[in-house]
């Protein structure tokens, strides 16, 4: 079996433009603005869970928190769409391609650790102690995996220029 540093390197362009217009146009991707509304609900989801805990109104910031979660759940299977698109785009076999199978089971673990916790607070949402303890590191551990795939995500565009534009695109920017 041949290792993946050793394989030719593909064109520069590999993984640049999109398989298809619905991923979004060359240079301007979907997938990234979209990870925005799971990230942001899931996150605000965690402080409300903390908040639940501290605050008077333990009820009601756990509701918030549900409701959240749910909104997370729906923006990531969006998410997940368009980036299933973008990871068509690079070349099998390369290091990007294993990287971007990596970012895509992480955070495909992080929605069915969401899914469970959604379907687990479900008979807790009165409980005016707030979030159960265990939900809020149950959440607290699906964020750190969520962080984990999103620096792979990161590495993915940074390192290696997935849907990036090729640099003389970029130096048009730096024109006066």
């Amino acid at each position: 079996m041949a290792d993946v540093e050793a394989t030719e390197p593909t064109s520069p362009t590999d993984g640049k433009h999109p398989v298809t217009t619905l991923a979004g146009p060359y240079g301007h991707p979907f997938h990234p603005i979209l990870v925005t509304v799971p990230i942001g609900a899931w996150v605000a989801a965690f402080v409300f869970d903390i908040v639940s805990r501290a605050g008077d109104e333990g009820a009601v910031f756990a509701k918030g928190a549900y409701w959240l979660i749910g909104i997370g759940i729906v923006g990531a299977l969006v998410a997940a769409m368009f980036g299933f698109l973008d990871l068509l785009a690079i070349p099998t076999g390369t290091r990007a391609f294993a990287t971007g199978l990596i970012h895509m089971g992480l955070n495909l673990t992080v929605v069915a650790v969401f899914v469970v916790g959604f379907v687990l607070r479900h008979g807790r949402l009165d409980d005016d102690d707030g979030t159960p303890v265990g939900l809020v590191v149950f959440a607290g551990a699906a964020l750190a995996l969520l962080a984990a795939a999103g620096w792979l995500g990161g590495k993915l565009t940074y390192r290696y220029g997935v849907r990036v534009v090729e640099e003389a695109t970029q130096a048009d920017g730096y024109h006066r």
